[in-house]
C-alpha cells in the first residue's frame, strides 16, 4: 500500500528515477550497516534557514546585476525542466553509442548552430569555460604552425585592453606575450600593430566589440595585416552577445574562436561554474579539433576520433547540461529572436551611458555595444571618493555593482553591462542610484568611505586582508 501511495504522490519523472533505482539493487556490502547519524530539524526550520541565506546572497534573481564583460543572463525555468528528465540526467556517458543518440543529436546540433551563428567551418563542444576554450584554440595554432614548419613563431599579441585570460592562457603555452596599445578612440592601434606584426607572431587574440565596448571597425585590416605574416587571428567569444545574428567572426577573417556558453545563451555562471567554452575554426584548422568528434552517417550519430587532433581537453565530452540548455536557448529563441537580444542589450547599455555621462567621465565618446565603461576619476579628485566606495554604496541600494577597475587602461573604471534582459523602470532605477552615488560623494563622502552599512558583511579592510591574510591552513594568531 505504502509504495502505490508513494508512487501517486510523486511526479512521473521522480517514479521513473525511483523505478530505476529499484531495478539496480546495491549489493549487501555495499549498504549502511547503522542509521546515519543526522540533526534532526523540522522541515520549516530548515526552509528558513537556507531562505534566510538566500536572500543575504545577491544574484541575478534578487536584483539588478551588471557586470562588465560577464554577462549574466537569466536561466529560463523551461532549461531546468529539460535538464531534470531523466532521458539526460541519469545518462552515463559510457553506455552504448545507441543508447546515447538523443544527446549526441543535441551535441551535433548544437555545434552546427553554433558554426552558423559564428561563420566558422566546425566546432568542439569540451572545454569547460571560456578560458579553457582560450587554451585549447591556442594549442590549435601551436599544432598548426609546427605541421607547418613554423615552430619559430614564439610571439602572441594582446590589446592592453584584453581580458587577463588572454595573456595567461599565452603564456601557460610558453608564448611571449606582447601588448598593442590602443588608439585615442580605444580602438587596437593599427599603425602599432602593424610595426609589432612579424613572422615570429604566432596569432593575435582580439575580443571584438571590446572591454570598452566598442567593435573594432578596422577589423578586416587588422585580419590582413595579421594573416600578411602567417599568423592566426583569434576571437574571444566573451562579449559575442553584442552582435548574434547582425555580424559573425568568421565573416571578419577569424580562424579561431571560442564561446561563452555560459554567458552568451541563458546560463548564468555565477558560483565558480559550471561553464562551457565551445571552440569553433575555419576549415583548415578543424583537423587540429580535440577528439573525439561527433559526426553524422546515415546509421545515427557517433563520436569519431581525428588523427592531427591536439587530443582531448576534457573529460567525456565537456559540461553536456550546460550544452543542452544553450541548445534550448537558441532553437526558442530563432534566428531573430537572438539577433533581437543583441539588439536590446546594445539599446540598454546606450540608454544606461546617455543618462549618466554628465555625472560620470566616459571612457570613449559616441555610442557603444553592450557594455560601457565609465570612469569616476573626475569624482575622486574633487572629492577623494573611489570607483571602489562607489561600488560599496551601491550594495545598499539593493543592487549588485558593475565591474571595477576593469579594463586597466581606464583609471577608476566603472565597467557596466545591463544586459538585454532588464526592462526599462530598472535601468532607471540603477541610473538613479549611480547618481545619487555621485551626489553623495560631493555630500556626504564619508557615508560612502564606510558602505556599505545595510548588509550582513561589512566592508572588508583591504590593506590589512592583503597585509595580514588568514588563510585557511594557518591557524589566527591568539
Amino acid at each position: 500500500m505504502s509504495e502505490l501511495i508513494f508512487e501517486k504522490s510523486v511526479s512521473g519523472r521522480r517514479a521513473v528515477r525511483m523505478s530505476k533505482i529499484a531495478a539496480y539493487p546495491l549489493d549487501e556490502k555495499h549498504k549502511r550497516k547503522a542509521p546515519l547519524d543526522l540533526p534532526e530539524a523540522a522541515e520549516v526550520d530548515v526552509v528558513r534557514h537556507y531562505m534566510d541565506l538566500s536572500r543575504k546572497a545577491h544574484g541575478v534573481s534578487n536584483g539588478f546585476y551588471p557586470l562588465g564583460s560577464c554577462t549574466m543572463k537569466y536561466n529560463p525555468a523551461l532549461h531546468e525542466e529539460i535538464c531534470g528528465d531523466a532521458n539526460f540526467a541519469d545518462i552515463h556517458p559510457l553506455q552504448s553509442e545507441q543508447s546515447r543518440q538523443g544527446s549526441l543529436f543535441v551535441m551535433y546540433g548544437l555545434k552546427q548552430a553554433l558554426c552558423e551563428i559564428t561563420g566558422m567551418a566546425d566546432m568542439t563542444l569540451q572545454p569547460a569555460a571560456g578560458a579553457h576554450g582560450e587554451l585549447t584554440a591556442l594549442m590549435m595554432i601551436k599544432a598548426f604552425h609546427r605541421d607547418n614548419g613554423e615552430s619559430n613563431r614564439h610571439i602572441v599579441l594582446v590589446p592592453d585592453s584584453a581580458h587577463g585570460t588572454n595573456p595567461a592562457s599565452a603564456a601557460m603555452l610558453n608564448y611571449d606575450v606582447q601588448e598593442v596599445p590602443s588608439d585615442a578612440d580605444g580602438m587596437v592601434d593599427v599603425e602599432a600593430l602593424r610595426k609589432m606584426a612579424t613572422n615570429e607572431v604566432a596569432a593575435l587574440m582580439l575580443t571584438n566589440p571590446n572591454t570598452l565596448g566598442i567593435f573594432e571597425n578596422n577589423i578586416v585590416e587588422i585580419a590582413e595585416i595579421i594573416h600578411g605574416v602567417g599568423g592566426k587571428l583569434y576571437y574571444d567569444g566573451a562579449n559575442m552577445n553584442a552582435i548574434l545574428g547582425i555580424v559573425r567572426p568568421g565573416d571578419m577573417g577569424f580562424d579561431v574562436m571560442h564561446l561563452n556558453l555560459h554567458k552568451t545563451f541563458s546560463t548564468p555562471h555565477g558560483g565558480g561554474g559550471p561553464g562551457s567554452g565551445p571552440v569553433g575554426c575555419s576549415a583548415e584548422m578543424a583537423k587540429y579539433l580535440p577528439n573525439p568528434q561527433v559526426v553524422k552517417t546515415d546509421n545515427g550519430y557517433h563520436l569519431k576520433d581525428m588523427p592531427n587532433s591536439i587530443g582531448k581537453v576534457k573529460s567525456f565530452y565537456g559540461n553536456f547540461m550546460i550544452d543542452l540548455k544553450a541548445y534550448a536557448y537558441i532553437l526558442s529563441l530563432g534566428a531573430e529572436g537572438l539577433k533581437n537580444t543583441s539588439v536590446g542589450a546594445v539599446l540598454n547599455a546606450n540608454y544606461m551611458k546617455q543618462k549618466l555621462k554628465d555625472a560620470y567621465a566616459m571612457s570613449h565618446a559616441g555610442l557603444c555595444m553592450h557594455e560601457f565603461v565609465m570612469s569616476a576619476k573626475n569624482i575622486k579628485e574633487k572629492t577623494g571618493i573611489t570607483a571602489f566606495d562607489i561600488a560599496k554604496g551601491i550594495l545598499d541600494y539593493g543592487i549588485h555593482p558593475p565591474t571595477v577597475y576593469f579594463p586597466l587602461i581606464v583609471p577608476e573604471a566603472l565597467m557596466v553591462e545591463p544586459t538585454e534582459t532588464e526592462n526599462r523602470e530598472t535601468l532607471d532605477r540603477a541610473c538613479d542610484i549611480l547618481l545619487e552615488m555621485a551626489r553623495l560623494a560631493e555630500t556626504e563622502p564619508e557615508r560612502l568611505k564606510q558602505a556599505p552599512t545595510t548588509l550582513s558583511v561589512g566592508r572588508v579592510d583591504e590593506t590589512l586582508a592583503a597585509r595580514k591574510p588568514i588563510l585557511r591552513y594557518e591557524k589566527p594568531e591568539a
